[in-house]
């Protein structure tokens, strides 16, 4: 198990789509596991392939339902169903491992359904309405489409991100990503 580094916002890998995943290799199972102890380290609620820079359908995510009860898991192929209406609370605050130490009030459907399958081939289904969970679901198969949350922001908000991601200087520094081993989000 290795914790990879996370690829921020500025990487191609973050703006392509995920290709799906047509056999579970040992290479793949690897990544899994990777993915979960990277997520771990750098304190996620979720990660995507991409943002390891790997191109596959898969996101690992580790967070409370709107009960309380932390679920974890990975999923294979995901294929995510939003239902509820469409939420902005400005008191929510959203953010990503790919933008660390940002957050930004992002609309979000108050529930999501992913199906898909885990690494056994078993079919999966996760769903929540409320939670940090549903939101969650919604963030990571975003990623797996090539979007990042500010891309769900208003224009006002989506100004505010850039500003903030432009003023810590990352693009100058030709920063891509950084390692939840040697940092934490507030030090990227």
């Amino acid at each position: 198990m290795t914790i990879r580094p996370i690829t921020m916002i500025g990487h191609r890998a973050l703006d392509q789509k995920a290709r799906r995943v047509r056999e579970v290799t040992p290479e793949l199972r690897a990544l899994v596991e990777d993915m979960v102890a990277t997520s771990a380290a750098a304190s996620g609620a979720g990660l995507a392939a991409p943002q390891v820079g790997a191109r596959w359908r898969i996101f690992v995510y580790s967070c409370t339902d709107a009960e309380g009860v932390l679920r974890c898991g990975h999923v294979i192929n995901p294929v995510l169903e939003r239902f509820g209406p469409l939420e902005l609370d400005e008191e929510t605050i959203e953010g990503c491992l790919s933008v660390p130490g940002e957050g930004f009030p992002t609309a979000r459907h108050r529930g999501a359904r992913v199906r898909g399958t885990d690494l056994e081939g078993r079919e999966v289904e996760i769903a929540d309405e409320g939670g940090v969970l549903a939101r969650c679901l919604q963030h990571e198969v975003d990623h797996l489409d090539g979007r990042l949350y500010l891309d769900r922001l208003s224009p006002a908000l989506r100004r505010e991100a850039l500003d903030a991601v432009r003023a810590r200087g990352w693009r100058e520094k030709g920063l891509l990503s950084w390692d939840p081993t040697e940092l934490t989000q507030d030090t990227v």
